[in-house]
């Protein structure tokens, strides 16, 4: 039997808004205990997604996490001047929206999309997590790869 996204999706759904910073949004990944959210409009529309990925390649960017030398670790012999910097960076990072740092053109499907459908398009695009939309476009769920475990778990027994 085939099922439609509306059957596994989670409806319960956190978002956060493109002009959220990125310390509220980091609050909230860690607070829910999830790697990543949809980002929506006032309309409730899908406007991209961010994750911790998003949130660790952009505090590399910003030099905010101290580069690892080849035996992977930080050193203790770490220059003091560049504390300043790491402060400076910390603060770019807390103060920066999310439109500016999130995945823009979000991969969405419709709340009839078969499940493996929606499989295949977490592998093609390498997505852990894609927001359901409703013929209107606006947000209504979101089907995580944990989703699709429970689910194929749920129906073997």
């Amino acid at each position: 039997m085939l099922y439609a996204s509306s059957n596994v999706m989670n409806t319960n759904v956190i978002t956060v808004s493109p002009e959220a910073t990125l310390e509220e949004t980091i609050k909230i990944l860690a607070k829910n205990k999830i790697s990543g959210l949809p980002v929506v409009d006032a309309d409730y529309k899908v406007v991209g997604v961010i994750t911790e990925k998003d949130i660790v390649d952009y505090a590399g960017s910003l030099h905010v996490i101290p580069k690892m030398g080849t035996a992977g670790w930080i050193s203790p012999h770490i220059d003091v001047s560049d504390i300043a910097t790491f402060k400076k960076g910390y603060e770019l990072l807390a103060t920066a929206r999310v439109k500016k740092v999130m995945s823009g053109k979000p991969v969405t499907v419709e709340e009839s999309t078969y499940i493996a459908e929606v499989a295949r398009l977490m592998k093609k695009k390498n997505v852990n997590r894609i927001p359901v939309v409703n013929k209107a476009g606006k947000l209504v769920g979101i089907i995580a790869r944990a989703d699709l475990v429970n689910y194929l778990a749920e129906k073997e027994d």
